[in-house]
């Protein structure tokens, strides 16, 4: 079984469970891993997007077209 058929399968198995305590503790699995990624972002990084989470919650956001049109230049 390839790897995009065993998602597919666990995403099946996940939409049709009705246990709770299962849900939490995959959701679990997925915060563990997310938190050892971010150990492992340099500094930088790791300021740069909690930078940009601050922007978002200001609301002092750019769409995708305004920016690649102010930087398309340097392509």
């Amino acid at each position: 079984m390839n790897l995009q058929a065993k998602k597919i399968e666990l995403a099946k198995r996940l939409l049709d469970t009705n246990d709770l305590g299962m849900i939490q503790e995959i959701k679990a699995v997925f915060n563990k891993k997310d938190a050892e990624y971010w150990q492992t972002l340099p500094d930088h990084v790791k300021q740069g997007i909690k930078r940009g989470q601050q922007q978002a919650l200001e609301s002092k956001l750019s769409s995708h077209e305004s920016v690649m049109n102010k930087y398309s230049k340097y392509l």
